[in-house]
């Protein structure tokens, strides 16, 4: 991988940084995306309040069923 210095003031790098930290990326990742050719934007999931407990929780992706205990239990099946 290739790397790129720049030159920036003692300001500029503080207010860089703390933009990265707030976004929770790597400062080479924040660069990336605001210069435009970060790899694919990470999906965020949405939250729902679930029906049955009135907790937040995650809610399933677009296109996708919710997740039932069934498909859990499917999934965990051979899990020892």
């Amino acid at each position: 991988m290739t790397t790129l210095t720049f030159k920036v003031t003692a300001a500029e790098a503080r207010r860089i940084r703390g933009e990265a930290r707030r976004e929770k990326l790597t400062l080479s990742e924040f660069l990336r995306r605001r210069a435009g050719v970060s790899a694919v934007e990470p999906l965020k999931p949405g939250k729902v309040l679930c029906p049955f407990t009135g907790a937040m929780v995650f809610a399933p992706m677009a296109g996708q069923p919710p997740l039932s205990l069934e498909t859990v239990r499917d999934i965990m099946g051979d899990f020892p």
